[in-house]
């Protein structure tokens, strides 16, 4: 008889080997896509699994004071990634 731990491993095991060749069919900008959705969704269904160092949080501080100070400098999402895939590309 499996564990609850072993039986959830075998769970996810058997369903990603059913999958990984349809996720291997994807482009790799939907397969990124794909990993930015999953890690948003476990981001916002369970906020503190993945806890903040009090450095980490500091600088989330850090930089929310300097936006506030000056909203102008902020760049947009879809700058960010039109100039990563114009230097990854």
């Amino acid at each position: 008889m499996l564990s609850e731990v072993g039986h959830s491993r075998w769970r996810y095991t058997s369903i990603m080997s059913q999958s990984i060749d349809e996720f291997r069919k994807l482009s790799v900008a939907e397969r990124i896509q794909l990993v930015e959705d999953i890690w948003d969704s476990i981001a916002t269904d369970s906020p503190d699994a993945i806890p903040l160092t009090p450095a980490q949080r500091e600088e989330i501080q850090r930089r929310l004071q300097a936006h506030d100070a000056d909203p102008s400098t902020a760049v947009s999402w879809e700058q960010v990634q039109s100039e990563l895939f114009q230097h990854n590309h």
